[in-house]
């Protein structure tokens, strides 16, 4: 099982670099593997409630990618020799603050490749209930509320509007899972 020391910087973390079949081709610290355009391995998870509304946040403004964006997704980076499954379940229950999650249920997976640099990352999108109060992490999430799917798609409808600014990679894996009827 992956194990994150508390004092190691996320850019230090060791991940696995994969080329474009998702194969493991070789490991870099996260930091070098954005830096450079490594493409690696994420996991997203969606968390919803018991009254079926979606988790949705705004990152801290110290994450290293898209800081101070928001998102309908927790989750993060694979870590070296972790399994996606295994990522899915780390990342849901640290970022939403719980213990005792269920584990998530993989959806699909997709190539995410930035439009406008080198950042590109093999992506499993994953979804989970959450109905335990949640905590999430101060040094990941400024904000959280649970928003229902039609008040996440008006405010997804008024970015570039002065509305909010969200990550692309999340924008990206939420229009696949909506376009594939989930």
């Amino acid at each position: 099982m992956h194990a994150r020391l508390s004092r190691m910087s996320p850019a230090d973390e060791i991940i696995d670099i994969v080329d474009e079949d998702d194969h493991v081709v070789g490991q870099a610290p996260r930091g070098e593997a954005y830096a450079r355009g490594l493409r690696h391995r994420c996991v997203f998870v969606l968390a919803r409630d018991a009254d079926d509304r979606v988790f949705v946040h705004r990152r801290t403004a110290t994450k290293l990618l898209f800081p101070s964006r928001h998102d309908m997704f927790v989750g993060g980076v694979v870590g070296a020799g972790e399994t996606y499954d295994d990522a899915a379940l780390r990342e849901a229950e640290e970022e939403l603050g719980v213990t005792g999650l269920p584990r998530p249920r993989p959806l699909f997976s997709f190539l995410y490749e930035a439009e406008d640099g080198p950042l590109s990352w093999w992506s499993r999108v994953y979804e989970v209930r959450c109905v335990l109060p949640v905590s999430p992490q101060e040094e990941e999430i400024d904000w959280h509320g649970f928003l229902t799917e039609d008040e996440l798609d008006r405010r997804l409808a008024e970015r570039g509007d002065g509305g909010w600014l969200w990550t692309p990679d999340g924008v990206a894996a939420y229009e696949r899972l909506r376009g594939a009827g989930f």
